[in-house]
């Protein structure tokens, strides 16, 4: 049921709890006592808006990997990246490369002032490489359910 209450949640953020509890076919306050338990277990970590990137200027998607001089554990470039106004996510990774960060930006010239002024400006950054998206064939938050989500559903 956890899991179900979480696909449609997932789907709508803003569904009223009354339609939730429709949906599954429980009580509303059967459901959002589920609700408020996934949350507090912190499977549900919170609730946003999902804006078009276009109609705020940031049509251009780019994804870097950056190589840095860091310690084994040393994370404090990834920090810094992630401290990026138009970075919007930072993934520490295996490989030749130490970091792929997922950034969006107004164009070519706002990307190259990016690279430049703010990546440019850590010191541990070594060598970036850019990868510029053309189109997108499907971006999204939703994550695939496991078939149970139970007590013991990792956090």
């Amino acid at each position: 049921m956890d899991a179900r209450i979480i696909e449609i949640l997932q789907a709508n953020g803003r569904i009223s709890n009354a339609e939730v509890a429709r949906q599954v076919d429980m009580a509303p306050s059967a459901v959002l006592e589920r609700i408020r338990k996934l949350e507090t277990r912190g499977i549900i970590q919170g609730y946003a808006a999902r804006l078009a990137p276009e109609a705020l200027g940031l049509g251009l998607l780019a994804f870097v990997f950056v190589r840095a001089d860091e310690r084994v554990g040393d994370e404090s470039a990834g920090q810094r990246l992630a401290a990026i106004p138009e970075v919007l996510e930072v993934h520490h990774v295996a490989g030749e490369d130490c970091y792929l960060v997922k950034l969006r930006a107004e164009g070519t010239e706002a990307l190259g002032r990016i690279l430049r002024e703010s990546f440019g400006a850590i010191p541990q950054v070594r060598t970036t490489r850019t990868t510029i998206v053309l189109s997108s064939v499907k971006e999204s938050m939703m994550l695939p359910m496991p078939a149970t989500v139970s007590e013991e559903t990792p956090v």
